[in-house]
């Protein structure tokens, strides 16, 4: 039984005895405040990242292109030792064939400073043309501290942002918790300092303008994401929650073309102060803006758990269809499932249902998009971090099938023993004793698949298929016939729980709406 505490009731001063709520884990850390929480998670979680990159990365070892590690450094190279001019056009001096720029140009600013700091300390690792394929033990110890200090000096400070501006008014003890879901988000930790990229920089960005919108900032918003979209153009997966909110708040407002307007300037100044050397012709503007649209590289990459990739098993997309023709009708998939979501901001805006836009138009953009790959889920799986809060259950099941999606991916890289740490350290945080978040019996809260009869039996089932893919993945050799037969099979249980999971946060945002919920009240009063 739960212990019971005196408490004196108003009035007659009598006491009585009231449950002791169970202990919080947290309490050493939440009771200091959340700067303090977050300074003592953040120091853990950049000693995970440390641990993580001493493993191997994309490519390493595997000429000629060698991987993405590869990539990255060659940036490096082609923007130390070039004109800015020249970083996105094809010469004698900067193949395109090799690793091409292929991001908007605040990554090529990115890499041009990282470039300057390897030049410094390791001079031979990006001289032109003889540090192809480097792999110094100097030289990859300097990338991996660029991607840490990237991590530690935008990802970290953005997300301090958002804790700050989401839990102001909020009760404190699942501060900490949330932090080190932000914090240790193991996807990722993979991605940027495993696989190595930089998807940190243009997430924290995003992050940042998420919590710009959260403290009523909307000039600071437009400038932020705008950064964020100029550095990684896989950021438009945010786009359509981040027009439609703003639009829905513009449209309330006395002067509503105004407010447009002023968020439009704040838009095209950041916009043209970062792609300024390629504004002075069409042409060179035109040459980045191809350089961002890999579309020879096909409507998909590998086997992604993503709608296209998923139904080619049966439906054979890049042979019934041409490129063009492709392109058209997976803009029109994905419009189509991030409409409601946009529609429901435009119509009701607010902060929770803006968070809940952000989960499903990037989720949108990942099943039905053109050129997706299995890093994608980062997109989606940040917003699902950001309400870790609202949809603890399905944050819990989003998270190992956000993993398993890409673990064919990190066995590739030879990475199965993080993938396997981060995995455990993250059951061990979700479920330590007083994380557990009770929620408000509300119509947003409430509602879950769990009341339809047999959920709980097919996710389950899922789940001991996964351990079986798993194992089988790291034991067996597939038939010649079918090389990617066990890719295909991880590809399709994870899509499937990815439409469920997608119908369950449309749904939920929808019932943030004024209009639904009026609707709601009326029933009961029937």
């Amino acid at each position: 039984m739960p212990k019971k505490k005196p408490v004196n009731l108003p009035g007659d001063g009598t006491a009585a005895l009231l449950p002791v709520p169970p202990m919080d884990n947290w309490w050493w850390l939440s009771h200091k405040g959340t700067t303090t929480s977050f300074l003592c998670i953040s120091l853990f979680a950049l000693l995970i990242r440390s641990a993580v990159s001493m493993f191997p990365y994309s490519g390493a070892g595997t000429p000629p292109k060698f991987g993405d590690f590869e990539a990255q450094r060659h940036w490096m190279e082609i923007t130390t030792n070039l004109p800015a001019i020249d970083w996105y056009r094809n010469g004698t001096h900067n193949d395109l064939t090799y690793w091409g720029l292929d991001y908007p140009p605040l990554t090529a600013y990115q890499s041009y400073i990282h470039g300057i700091l390897l030049r410094v300390f390791n001079p031979e690792s990006v001289s032109l043309f003889s540090s192809r394929g480097h792999e110094s033990y100097h030289g990859k110890l300097l990338m991996r501290w660029t991607v840490l200090s990237s991590d530690a000096l935008i990802f970290f400070p953005a997300a301090l942002f958002f804790v700050l501006v989401y839990h102001r008014n909020r009760a404190k003890s699942g501060v900490a918790w949330h932090i080190a879901m932000i914090l240790l988000n193991p996807c990722l930790i993979l991605i940027d300092h495993g696989h190595f990229q930089y998807n940190c920089i243009s997430l924290g960005l995003t992050v940042g303008a998420i919590a710009a919108v959260l403290c009523g900032s909307e000039v600071l918003t437009c400038v932020f994401f705008s950064l964020a979209l100029s550095h990684k153009q896989m950021s438009a997966y945010f786009a359509p929650a981040f027009f439609s909110h703003l639009l829905g708040k513009c449209l309330r407002r006395k002067n509503p073309i105004l407010s447009v307007l002023k968020l439009g300037i704040a838009v095209i100044v950041t916009f043209v102060i970062v792609w300024w050397p390629y504004l002075h012709s069409v042409d060179d503007f035109l040459m980045v803006l191809s350089r961002l649209a890999p579309f020879e590289r096909g409507i998909y990459e590998d086997y992604v758990a993503n709608f296209w990739c998923t139904t080619s098993i049966l439906i054979k997309w890049k042979k019934l269809f041409t490129t063009p023709s492709l392109k058209s009708i997976s803009l029109a998939a994905t419009v189509l499932a991030s409409l409601p979501s946009m529609v429901q901001q435009i119509l009701s805006p607010s902060d929770e249902g803006f968070l809940y836009c952000l989960l499903n138009s990037s989720m949108a953009f990942y099943m039905f998009s053109f050129q997706v790959h299995e890093k994608s889920i980062l997109m989606p799986f940040l917003a699902a971090t950001l309400l870790a809060l609202k949809i603890p259950d399905h944050f819990n099941h989003l998270t190992y099938y956000a993993l398993f999606s890409m673990f064919p991916l990190l066995c590739r890289d030879k990475l199965l023993l993080p993938y396997l740490s981060l995995h455990l350290l993250f059951t061990l945080i979700y479920h330590s004793p007083g994380t557990q978040i009770t929620l408000p019996k509300t119509k947003a809260s409430s509602f879950s698949f769990t009341s339809f009869p047999g959920y709980r039996f097919l996710l389950r089932t899922h789940f001991f298929i996964s351990l079986f893919l798993h194992v089988v993945y790291l034991t067996i050799q597939p038939p010649q016939k079918y090389p990617f037969l066990f890719e295909a099979l991880i590809m399709i249980l994870c899509f499937s729980y990815f439409v469920m999971f997608a119908i369950f946060t449309n749904y939920t945002q929808w019932t943030f709406s004024s209009h639904f919920r009026s609707a709601d009240k009326e029933k009961k009063r029937i």
